[in-house]
């Protein structure tokens, strides 16, 4: 299923540049970056609790937010885009 996240840690002090910096690598571990706070993730139903759970444990609810929104198999339909940096294919190769 696809799974978009969100989110948006306070950098106001070093520890929040430091969990901003944890929250963006972990994201990154399953999914793709389409903007700078905002991640695409193709994963099953336990992964999602799984990074839910991680990420949950990096930001200090008191200043950071995380935003969770399941878009399930059938995302594509779900999904426009408009403007510069091109949508790519979830489920496609990807090179590195």
């Amino acid at each position: 299923m696809m799974v978009l996240i969100t989110y948006d840690v306070s950098t106001q002090d070093a520890k929040g540049k430091g969990r901003l910096r944890k929250v963006a690598k972990e994201c990154v571990n399953y999914g793709q970056r389409v903007q700078n706070s905002v991640f695409e993730c193709i994963v099953d139903a336990s992964q999602a609790l799984i990074l839910k759970d991680k990420l949950c444990s990096l930001i200090n609810p008191e200043q950071d937010s995380l935003r969770f929104y399941y878009l399930g198999n059938k995302y594509e339909t779900k999904i426009e885009h408009f403007g510069v940096k091109e949508g790519y294919k979830a489920e496609g190769f990807l090179m590195i």
